[in-house]
C-alpha cells in the first residue's frame, strides 16, 4: 500500500516552457561484514595496497567462490527495511567485462533474479514536503579493485584490497523530481542502512555511492532520454550533478538538438557532467548464471527470524516521539536522522519533559555540535550530564538563563552539573526579600517607565530583564514577574 504523500510541483522554467526533472537512483552500499563476499578475506579500509587479497579475489586457476551467508543476511535485512518483496530463491550470474581491476573478467553480480524485490521508502524533506520512491529491486554482488594513475608516469597500479567486497546494489524507480528530493532519499536510505547496521553510510571511504539517472520532459509527457551520471560519493555534488545535468539537457533541447543516452561524471571543482562514454561505446555484459554457485534458496522461517532481529526503523521512530512525547514531525524528524541522535534524546528524555529535552538537544546541543564540527557520538556532554541540567532547571535551582552558562561551563570543562551549581553559586534567588529589593531599585530608578508599564502592560518584560540583569540571572523568573505586578498595579 503506497504512503500518503505530500507533494509540491518542481517544474523548472526554460527558455520555451516548464520542464520536470525525472531522477532514478542505483546506490551501492558496502555490506558490513567481516570478511567478503565470496571469500575470508578482510574487508577493513585502509590496508596497505594488496594486502587484503585472498586467491579468490585474485582470480586465480581453480579457486572458487564460496557464499558469506552473513552478507545474505545483511541484504534480506535491508530488504526487509525498504518494505521489500524478499525472494526465497535467486541467482548469482556473471556480468562479463574486461577492466584491470577486475581480475576474473567477470562481475559475480544479480541479474534476472535478484535476492530483494520490490519495496518503497518515504521521505521527508526540511521543508515539510513528504513523498515516496519505490524501490525496483535489490541485488548483491562482488566489487571491483581499484586502478591507481597517480602513482607512476607511464603505468597504472592495481589495488585488489576491494576486490570481492559485498555490495547491495539499491535501484530506485524514476519517482524523483528534484534534486532536494534526490538528496533527500539518499539521506534517508542511508540513515536506514545506518539503523539496521548493514552498511555504515561512509560515502568519503566509497561505502555508499549513487549512480544518478537524469532526463527531463514536458509535464505530463512521456519519459525523455536519460544520462547516467556514474559514482558520485556525496549527498551534496548529487544534487549538484542533478541541477547541472537537468538545465544541459534542456538548454540542448530548446536549442533545437536532441538528447543522447550516454553515461556522464561529474566534476565537483568545475559543478559540471562530462561524457563519459556513449551507448553506442556502452558495455555489452553478456550475463549469464555462475555455474560455480548454486541458486540461493531459503525459506519463510529464515526471513521472519531476521524480521525479529530488526531495530526500530526511523519512520516508526518518528512515529513513536510524535504520539508519546507530543514533538512536532519537524523536531521528530531531526532527532531520529540518526540512531545515535535519537538514542541521545531517548535518554535525556526519561522521565522529563519531552519537550524541552527536544529543544535543548536540537537547539543547544546539536547548534554547538555542527559548530565545532562534531556529532552526537562525540559530544563533550553526555546525556546525563544535559538530562541533570534540565532537572535543575524543572527543580527551580537555576534559572534558564544561568542553564545556558551551565552548559557552557559543562561543554567547557566536564563534571557534574548538580556540583558546579554548589560550587559556584550558580543557584536561583528564591528569597523574596532580595528580589523584591532589586525591583524596588529599577522601580525607583525608572518613574517614566513606570508611567508607561501602567499604560501598556506589555512593557514589565523591560522591568524583567533589568531585575534578572541586577541579579546576575539567578532571581527566579516566575517570583519577579509576580511581584512586579503587584508593584506596578497590573
Amino acid at each position: 500500500m503506497k504512503t500518503e504523500t505530500k507533494t509540491r510541483s518542481h517544474l523548472l522554467k526554460g527558455a520555451t516552457g516548464d520542464w520536470e526533472i525525472v531522477v532514478g537512483m542505483e546506490v551501492h552500499a558496502q555490506v558490513t561484514s567481516k570478511s567478503k563476499l565470496f571469500s575470508g578475506a578482510a574487508t577493513a579500509f585502509g590496508g596497505e595496497p594488496n594486502t587484503h587479497v585472498s586467491l579468490v579475489d585474485a582470480a586465480m586457476p581453480g579457486m572458487l567462490p564460496v557464499i558469506n551467508e552473513e552478507c545474505v543476511k545483511q541484504a534480506i535485512r535491508t530488504g526487509l527495511g525498504l518494505n521489500a518483496a524478499i525472494n526465497l530463491k535467486s541467482v548469482f550470474d556473471r556480468k562479463n567485462y574486461f577492466y584491470p581491476d577486475l581480475p576474473q573478467g567477470y562481475q559475480i553480480s544479480q541479474y534476472k533474479s535478484p535476492i530483494v524485490g520490490e519495496g518503497e521508502v518515504t521521505v521527508d524533506t526540511a521543508d515539510g514536503e513528504t513523498f515516496t520512491v519505490g524501490i525496483e529491486r535489490l541485488h548483491l554482488e562482488q566489487d571491483a579493485g581499484k586502478s591507481l594513475h597517480d602513482q607512476h608516469a607511464t603505468m597504472s597500479y592495481v589495488d585488489l584490497n576491494r576486490s570481492g567486497v559485498a555490495l547491495m546494489e539499491i535501484v530506485s524507480k524514476p519517482d524523483i523530481r528534484s534534486a532536494e528530493q534526490a538528496k533527500a532519499y539518499v539521506s534517508k536510505l542511508r540513515s536506514i542502512l545506518r539503523y539496521l547496521g548493514t552498511c555504515d553510510g561512509d560515502m568519503e571511504k566509497g561505502n555508499l555511492r549513487a549512480d544518478v539517472n537524469v532526463s527531463v520532459r514536458r509535464p505530463g509527457e512521456p519519459l525523455g532520454t536519460r544520462c547516467e551520471i556514474k559514482n558520485v560519493n556525496s549527498i551534496r555534488f548529487i544534487g549538484q550533478a542533478i541541477e547541472h545535468e537537468a538545465r544541459r539537457q534542456i538548454d540542448l533541447i530548446e536549442e533545437g538538438g536532441a538528447v543522447e543516452q550516454e553515461t556522464r561524471l561529474f566534476d565537483p571543482g568545475k559543478g559540471e557532467t562530462r561524457s563519459m562514454r556513449s551507448k553506442e561505446e556502452a558495455h555489452d555484459y553478456r550475463y549469464f548464471p555462475d555455474p560455480d554457485l548454486l541458486p540461493l534458496e531459503f525459506d519463510d522461517a529464515y526471513v521472519a527470524a531476521l524480521q525479529d532481529g530488526l531495530p526500530e526503523l526511523p519512520d516508526a521512530r518518528k512515529a513513536r516521539f510524535i504520539a508519546a512525547f507530543g514533538l512536532s514531525p519537524y523536531d521528530a524528524n531531526v532527532l531520529v536522522s540518526e540512531r545515535e541522535t535519537a538514542d541521545f534524546y531517548e535518554t535525556v528524555a526519561k522521565g522529563r519533559d519531552a519537550k524541552a529535552a527536544a529543544n535543548w538537544v536540537i537547539n543547544d546541543l546539536f547548534g554547538r555540535l555542527n559548530k565545532e564540527g562534531k556529532d552526537v557520538t562525540s559530544s563533550p556532554v553526555s546525556a546525563g550530564q544535559l538530562g541533570a541540567i534540565l532537572d535543575l532547571i524543572a527543580d527551580r535551582t537555576i534559572s534558564g538563563k544561568i542553564a545556558k552558562d551551565l552548559f557552557e561551563i559543562v561543554w567547557s570543562e566536564g563534571g557534574d552539573p548538580r556540583a558546579i551549581v554548589e560550587a559556584r553559586g550558580l543557584k536561583q534567588v528564591t528569597d523574596l526579600g532580595a528580589i523584591e529589593k532589586a525591583i524596588d531599585d529599577v522601580i525607583a530608578n525608572n518613574p517614566d517607565k513606570v508611567a508607561d508599564a501602567r499604560t501598556n502592560p506589555k512593557a514589565i518584560g523591560w522591568f524583567v530583564g533589568q531585575v534578572m540583569k541586577s541579579s546576575g540571572g539567578k532571581a527566579n523568573p516566575q517570583a519577579v514577574n509576580d511581584l512586579l505586578r503587584t508593584k506596578l498595579g497590573l
